[in-house]
């Protein structure tokens, strides 16, 4: 049972942060008004869909039908011709120098094999360099070819096959639906990192927190109220960054409020633990900065986030079990985009519980042990 006296004091300290604070008009801003700038410029920065990608064409055929083939490539919207020509050469050309990012080679006798029913054949070209787009200018392509294809191929010509497809809970394939949630536990956990650590560091650079040790807090009593106000902060930023992914971005948000709030104050519960321990091992400002980036760049990097935890070797899927940001951001996607409740994402949630608490612990006894 917390006393009152106790009590006091926290209640002291937390209302000094929130002084120290505000009294910094740049720091405020960079509290508050980042993250929203942050959120958007990943928010369209950080997409994987394809738009107008710019294509080269080898026509040979010179017919009607290759004509509406490269019409319907062209409508589509995810391919822009950029240029044509005889030569297959100009076409090797034009992607060896970055000028187009696929080519349509359509041989002669296109228009003639497509109506016999034989099957028309057409060659696509792409620059590999980026491999992520050039796998998804190919599914692009097949479809748009493949539905042409029907579409124009001699009628009574045999069964048919008529394939649908169908994705669930995105059902445009919007890459920005996946990254902006995605984006929001980054963002928290950035703020949770540097705000604990360089708050703390401060406190030993001015020399208070030689001060405040001879004062009649105790160490509880400081953790507490350094963290508090670092912990309301997390949550007013995943209420702005939420509304503006809801308003702005237009991210459907199936899944439950609540459900989502438990899961960000566990995850704030690691991020304030990691913050503290950081500024264990920093001396100054500027040690605790660089110190952040080195813990929040493998945390991104092994979160899922940019890349697949199950392309990842074994073993580094097995670190990743201890990485908070993998379980949230499972988290929060699952909330926004499939709905998912309790019994399907618990396993996450406990996961979260059990990384923060392990974290804070640790942060705490090394607090105690090292700064006061």
């Amino acid at each position: 049972m917390i006393s009152r006296e106790s009590l006091d004091r926290i209640r002291g300290m937390v209302a000094k942060e929130i002084r120290q604070m505000t009294r910094d008009p740049e720091m405020v801003r960079i509290i508050f008004v980042a993250p929203v700038i942050q959120l958007l410029i990943f928010g369209y920065a950080v997409s994987t869909d394809l738009r107008n990608g710019k294509t080269f064409v080898v026509d040979h055929d010179h017919t009607q039908a290759s004509e509406e083939l490269l019409q319907k490539v062209e409508a589509s919207g995810y391919f822009h011709i950029v240029g044509f020509s005889e030569r297959p050469a100009d076409l090797v050309h034009a992607l060896e120098s970055g000028h187009a990012l696929a080519g349509i080679q359509i041989p002669a006798g296109y228009a003639g094999d497509l109506e016999s029913g034989r099957g028309a054949q057409v060659q696509i070209l792409l620059d590999g360099t980026n491999s992520n787009t050039a796998q998804i200018a190919q599914s692009y392509l097949e479809r748009i070819i493949f539905d042409h294809a029907r579409q124009q191929s001699a009628a009574g010509a045999g069964p048919r096959v008529d394939l649908e497809e169908r994705a669930w809970y995105n059902p445009d394939l919007a890459s920005r639906n996946y990254n902006v949630p995605g984006t929001i536990g980054q963002l928290i956990l950035l703020n949770c990192l540097l705000l604990t650590a360089l708050a703390i560091v401060r406190e030993k650079e001015i020399g208070t927190l030689e001060q405040l040790r001879v004062s009649p807090l105790r160490a509880a009593e400081l953790i507490l109220g350094k963290t508090i106000p670092f912990a309301g902060i997390a949550l007013i930023n995943l209420t702005v960054v939420t509304v503006v992914a809801l308003l702005w971005f237009k991210i459907p948000l199936r899944g439950s409020v609540p459900l989502l709030l438990a899961a960000s104050i566990l995850y704030i519960l690691s991020g304030l633990g990691l913050g503290l321990l950081i500024s264990t091992f920093s001396s100054t400002q500027q040690e605790a900065f660089m110190s952040t980036f080195l813990v929040i760049m493998p945390a991104i990097l092994l979160s899922g986030f940019l890349f697949p935890v199950s392309s990842m070797p074994d073993p580094v899927q097995w670190i990743t079990i201890i990485n908070p940001v993998r379980h949230y951001i499972d988290l929060v996607r699952g909330i926004f985009l499939k709905g998912s409740g309790f019994d399907i994402l618990w396993t996450r949630l406990a996961a979260l519980a059990l990384i923060g608490l392990t974290t804070l612990s640790i942060a705490v006894l090394r607090f105690k042990r090292t700064s006061l």
